[in-house]
């Protein structure tokens, strides 16, 4: 073989059969999924969400460094960081899930109260831990759907416990894992001034088939305002998290 016929070979990236290796964008346009249909309501489910803030809430960075390019010699000299107001607005996005289990049980999963679930055991809903600063894990939430006969809904929400209500500022994006097949990216980039909360996506078991459905419902409440337009039933108070 030569060299850029084994290099061409070795460069392939490999992926695991989990589905890595593509996604599937839900749009408003396409927003609905079976999992049955493609044989992925089965094992785990990973539901994640990541967030970062956009380059140009920096400070406009990169309008700096293309003016360099005009002028070499500034390369060489220390840049000067002028305060246009804040540079990155401090936000801490919560994942969680309101689930309905197919005996009638309801409740939630979030770090809030730390109720963080069982995934071996009624609700089959986990969430793995609370991330405050938008690292590049995120938070996760995971499904058993070796159970998916208990359940009837979940729905899957973001909530702004602090900071700035700014969604589209924050590149966030939920993305589901399943065991097998492709993964599933929904993006929260739209334009929702003073939003502190939104319905993301609602899995559903109707007559045996899971389907996943994209909502990307913005509300300016928080859970309780959720469980109303959901019709969930629950009952809230007002929580805190402790100071880290």
């Amino acid at each position: 073989m030569s060299f850029w016929g084994n290099w061409r070979r070795e460069g392939v990236p490999q992926f695991d059969s989990a589905g890595a290796s593509y996604s599937v964008q839900l749009t408003k346009r396409k927003p609905l999924l079976s999992l049955s249909r493609q044989g992925s309501d089965t094992g785990n489910l990973r539901i994640n969400l990541s967030w970062r803030m956009r380059t140009s809430d920096l400070g406009g960075r990169s309008r700096r460094s293309g003016g360099r390019l005009l002028h070499p010699a500034k390369l060489f000299r220390p840049e000067i960081v002028q305060a246009q107001g804040p540079a990155v607005v401090n936000v801490d996005l919560d994942l969680a899930c309101m689930y309905e289990l197919a005996d009638g049980t309801r409740g939630v999963v979030q770090p809030l109260g730390n109720l963080f679930g069982d995934i071996n055991d009624p609700p089959y809903v986990k969430l793995s831990g609370d991330d405050r600063f938008g690292s590049g894990s995120g938070e996760t939430v995971y499904v058993n759907l070796d159970h998916k006969d208990a359940f009837r809904r979940l729905l899957v929400f973001v909530y702004i416990y602090d900071g700035t209500p700014a969604f589209d500022r924050t590149q966030a994006v939920v993305t589901l894992y399943p065991s097998s097949g492709p993964r599933v990216e929904i993006e929260l980039d739209e334009r929702a001034p003073e939003a502190r909360s939104c319905a993301v996506l609602l899995i559903e078991n109707k007559k045996g088939e899971l389907t996943v459905r994209r909502e990307v419902r913005y509300v300016y409440g928080f859970q309780s305002e959720l469980d109303r337009l959901y019709g969930w039933g629950l009952v809230w108070g007002r929580g805190f998290k402790t100071k880290t």
